[in-house]
């Protein structure tokens, strides 16, 4: 063991030099085989290994355990002995980096470390605005949306201060979602629903989030279906509508559902209570600077069931849980 933390620190110590002898190769090695703009990945890999192995350890040899692009950039994860760690090289081949900060999740653990914990801290307002951002397949997306659709169903007076807002992206002009194509088109038929059709939205997610049985859910709830079809065919209504979302959660970093904002600030659901009626209705009516008496109506305080579910709470696994 002793052996083997030496050896590890003398690999530590010999990459704390890798940035300062990159810059240094760069621009005194004229003669090296990094010099190339045309090195491929493979060639890259190679010679970076190479370096290391012959200029920066003696004893031991490094192995590439994995090889990604990132930025711009190789991302090259080294094992030596029974250790790992990244290094960073650019596509030329001329620097090493031993530390990279991914700006988006260090921003995201800032804004995770931030959330709303008490009613006192969340701005007053006579619009205050609890966006729950999800994914329609994911088992906690479906809980948040069965959690908020309970708040409306027994306070309606408080739906205008509800929206439910979706995560993906768009490439190559198609939705894209996390749990593949078939939840992307849910997205966007929710989201055109939620567009275009407002009295309807509610309704077909108190059906769809039971059993997830699409087709029944639009005939149940009388969903007009043309209307629907035309918006889901036309980019220029269903995906920028779903563009808007996805430049909100581009915007705040947000890549896990669910995920709730209270005016644009980050709220942390179990401190209020966890995932059940109660605790969200209190959320809300904590950001009204004028408070309704219907705020005052007790809620459902069980933690809602996961998944597609047709009842409010069931006893299926973690009520906690977040899809990333």
């Amino acid at each position: 063991m002793i052996k083997q933390n030496k050896i590890f620190q003398n690999y530590l110590q010999a990459l704390i030099f890798i940035l300062c002898l990159g810059f240094l190769f760069y621009y005194v090695n004229k003669n090296s085989n990094f010099q190339s703009s045309n090195i491929n990945q493979s060639a890259v890999v190679s010679k970076t290994l190479d370096f290391i192995n012959k200029n920066l350890l003696n004893t031991t040899k490094a192995e590439v355990k994995e090889v990604k692009q990132e930025s711009g950039v190789y991302k090259i994860t080294l094992k030596i002995e029974n250790e790992e760690a990244p290094i960073f090289v650019s596509k030329d081949g001329n620097l090493i980096f031993l530390q990279a900060i991914n700006v988006k999740e260090f921003e995201k653990s800032q804004q995770q470390n931030n959330k709303i914990t008490k009613c006192e801290e969340i701005d007053k307002t006579n619009t205050p605005l609890l966006e729950a951002y999800v994914v329609s397949q994911c088992p906690f997306g479906l809980q948040m949306q069965r959690v908020l659709n309970e708040v409306i169903k027994n306070i309606p007076q408080l739906e205008k201060y509800i929206i439910v807002r979706y995560i993906g992206e768009i490439k190559n002009g198609k939705i894209e979602a996390m749990h593949g194509d078939e939840e992307a088109q849910e997205n966007l038929r929710q989201i055109c629903i939620r567009e275009e059709q407002k009295d309807k939205y509610w309704p077909y997610i108190d059906c769809y989030i039971k059993e997830g049985k699409t087709n029944d859910c639009l005939k149940i709830t009388k969903v007009d279906l043309e209307k629907l079809n035309n918006c889901l065919k036309d980019n220029s209504r269903g995906l920028n509508y779903a563009q808007k979302d996805f430049e909100k959660t581009n915007k705040f970093n947000i890549s896990g559902s669910p995920t709730l904002m209270m005016n644009e600030k980050f709220i942390d659901e179990f401190k209020f209570g966890g995932r059940s009626a109660e605790s969200l209705k209190t959320i809300i009516c904590c950001g009204l600077k004028t408070k309704i008496e219907e705020c005052d109506k007790t809620l459902n305080s069980e933690q809602a069931a996961v998944g597609f579910s047709a009842n409010y709470k069931n006893s299926n696994g973690s009520n906690s849980g977040t899809c990333q």
